[in-house]
């Protein structure tokens, strides 16, 4: 074994002694190379919610312990977070110092078992950071002015519409828009829906005239606007008016069609990891999200209050999972592989 890898793996064992040092504290754990091997892997390509989820999780970790090395970050797309649940489940990635982004998404897609035959316990729910929306958006020039004006032309001729955004059928995006084609009273297997590889090429598609509408999240389609994307925002999914970015923006319950899809978004490790590792990570998410500065921190990354970590996300996640398993039940999803 070379000098290198042996530097390294002493590093990574000696991470769970620091983390459990507390988000605060002292001297000379600054200098501890173990925290510079530390990272957020980001399970799709860049520009979507789990870019923006890993940005929040390294800023919100360097609130409370500014003297720290940063959140290392890396992409690794494939089946908007198929691959990396698979890797973590399966061994092939993990240990003290990988964090993984996931969302409401993650758990509709482990929900139909499109993450493989692996069980919710493969994972240790870390820390949910904040929760995102659901949107319908258009591009700027779009004739669709309103929701209702959108759900006009689905009511006569749905198949004039192509809807675009991440993941295949059964993915969060796609059930929002079959949910949309429900409302409009159409048969949701009729709907035109292009798959990509996360919001974030959706969204350059939808720029591009490439789709018509982009039933997305908010927060990346903020980012987008942003960045100067000609993108328009019809409503959101939300159960009341928001502030912040989408103040002003109107829901689609206000539009008279009743749909709404909060995300929420956090990050897992491997359920392998030794409980004092583990413990150590939520303890130091919990301090961040209780610090005075995270709120605005949040706000900066287009996110809303929705802050949970250890047994409580625990128990958030199994009850998300059992009402997916009838969102999916109820538009005639099959179970993955059966």
């Amino acid at each position: 074994m070379s000098t290198l890898e042996l530097t390294r793996r002493q590093a990574l064992r000696a991470l769970p002694a620091v983390l459990l040092a507390g988000a605060g504290t002292a001297a000379g754990a600054a200098d501890d190379p173990s925290l510079a091997a530390a990272e957020c892997v980001i399970p799709a390509k860049a520009g979507g919610g789990f870019d923006l989820t890993c940005a929040l999780a390294r800023d919100g970790l360097q609130v409370v312990r500014p003297s720290r090395p940063p959140l290392g970050q890396r992409f690794l797309p494939g089946g908007i977070g198929a691959v990396a649940f698979d890797r973590i489940a399966t061994g092939r990635m993990g240990g003290p110092a990988i964090l993984v982004a996931f969302s409401s998404g993650s758990l509709l897609n482990i929900a139909q078992g499109r993450f493989g035959p692996h069980s919710p316990s493969a994972a240790r729910w870390i820390a949910a950071l904040g929760t995102d929306y659901g949107v319908i958006a258009v591009h700027r020039d779009s004739p669709y002015r309103s929701l209702q004006d959108l759900m006009a032309v689905l009511r006569q001729e749905p198949s004039k519409v192509v809807f675009g955004a991440g993941g295949t059928v059964g993915s969060q995006d796609w059930v929002k828009a079959a949910l949309l084609l429900r409302a409009a009273g159409r048969d949701h297997k009729s709907m035109r829906f292009v798959s990509f590889e996360g919001g974030g090429d959706a969204l350059s598609a939808l720029q591009g005239k490439h789709v018509d509408v982009f039933p997305g999240d908010a927060a990346e389609a903020l980012q987008a606007i942003a960045g100067g994307a000609a993108v328009r925002i019809l409503a959101v999914l939300s159960d009341a008016a928001l502030g912040g970015g989408l103040a002003g923006i109107p829901t689609a319950r206000a539009q008279k069609v009743d749909l709404a899809w909060p995300t929420v978004r956090g990050v897992y490790m491997s359920a392998d990891v030794a409980e004092a590792a583990a413990r150590g990570w939520i303890d130091a998410f919990a301090e961040a999200m209780a610090a005075p500065g995270y709120p605005a921190l949040r706000e900066r990354h287009r996110l809303y209050p929705f802050s949970l970590t250890g047994a409580a996300l625990e128990d958030h996640v199994m009850a998300s999972l059992a009402r997916y398993k009838d969102v999916a039940a109820d538009l005639g999803l099959r179970r993955w592989g059966r």
